[in-house]
């Protein structure tokens, strides 16, 4: 079974999606922590992030991997170096739209996504895993939230990172993100026409992740015969 959940940032996507894999027994992956380790090496080389073939190149040559681990559904390496705290940082956080923009960086990741949804049961967790990277998935959701609850939860992150943000500051730089997300040419964020689409606002986790799995466990492994999950 493929289930994809995409969102907005701060809707809740990361901590859901790890919980809904693990309650269905299958594999996680964290899309977005592909574009932020783009990011992450472009900022530490100097590239311009503008410049499409300097960043591209960075995604081309990202010798990158997921590592289980018993403190988190996993870890992300680029070689031997362990980047899982360095691509959560505001710097990058900051510009990881940008990167992601950038259809060279989308097509080199769609297509690494793409193989490893293909090695068996996954869910994927991203901004366009339902309608890009694997629009025939068994399960499709849209989480979101508001921009206040977002940016709260944002905040909270940032706290246990020994970061101080203003909520305001969070909830301007959320907003520019959702457009900037939502309008780039490629891959835009928007919900697929058959997505389960869920406002977690005022809901808990364990409420979202019972609902999710609850229509999971409905469908089965359903998928069409024969075809790939993407």
């Amino acid at each position: 079974m493929i289930v994809t959940i995409d969102g907005p940032a701060g809707s809740g996507k990361s901590t859901i999606a790890q919980e809904v894999a693990r309650c269905l027994g299958i594999t996680y992956l964290d899309t977005g922590a592909m574009y932020r380790a783009v990011t992450l090496l472009a900022l530490e080389r100097g590239c311009s992030l503008q410049d499409e073939d300097e960043v591209g190149e960075v995604a081309l040559e990202m010798d990158l991997r997921f590592e289980a681990a018993e403190d988190s559904p996993s870890r992300v390496f680029v070689g031997a170096r362990d980047i899982t705290e360095a691509i959560r940082t505001p710097s990058v956080s900051q510009k990881v739209s940008l990167v992601a923009a950038h259809p060279t960086v989308r097509h080199v990741l769609t297509a690494r996504q793409r193989a490893l949804a293909e090695q068996g049961d996954m869910v994927l967790e991203g901004r366009d895993t339902g309608t890009v990277v694997c629009p025939r998935a068994d399960l499709k959701v849209f989480l979101t939230a508001s921009p206040m609850e977002r940016a709260r939860r944002r905040k909270m992150q940032l706290e246990a990172q020994g970061v101080e943000v203003s909520l305001r500051t969070l909830e301007r730089e959320l907003l520019l993100r959702d457009t900037h997300d939502s309008s780039r040419a490629t891959a835009p964020l928007r919900k697929a026409k058959d997505a389960l689409e869920v406002d977690t606002t005022s809901l808990t986790i364990a409420e979202v992740v019972e609902r999710i799995c609850t229509r999971a466990r409905a469908l089965g492994v359903s998928g069409t015969e024969g075809a790939g999950p993407c």
